[in-house]
């Protein structure tokens, strides 16, 4: 997924932490990852060895995150969504819309802080 030039490619989940490149700028990229609009604490974002320009990005998945059903999490860098990734716990879901619900209020309660914030400064 491509914005505001930084591109976040490779995403997997992986011993509880999901895992992806960020590629598109020559600094490291501040990247926020939110969870029903709670920060995700203990992000990391560090260069590739001998590449420049590629970032290694590390989301540790909180247990507070882990609860029955869909669980959307939101990656951005400066109030610009970039990637998200979802996870699915609990009984088996009776139709995908649930996971499609949950990304979209996701980035609606971005969109709702981003507006606030315009309005607050502006």
């Amino acid at each position: 997924m491509m914005t505001a030039g930084l591109m976040i490619e490779q995403g997997r989940i992986a011993g509880g932490v999901w895992e992806a490149m960020v590629t598109g700028s020559d600094k490291a990229p501040v990247i926020e990852v939110l969870h029903e609009g709670r920060t995700v604490e203990g992000v990391e974002v560090r260069p590739v060895t001998g590449k420049a320009g590629r970032f290694a990005l590390r989301v540790p998945i909180p247990a507070w995150a882990l609860n029955e059903g869909v669980q959307t999490f939101l990656v951005q860098s400066g109030g610009v969504a970039l990637a998200q990734f979802t996870l699915v716990a609990g009984q088996p879901l009776d139709e995908d819309i649930r996971a499609e619900l949950s990304l979209l209020r996701a980035e609606l309660d971005l969109l709702k802080r981003a507006f606030q914030r315009h309005v607050r400064e502006g």
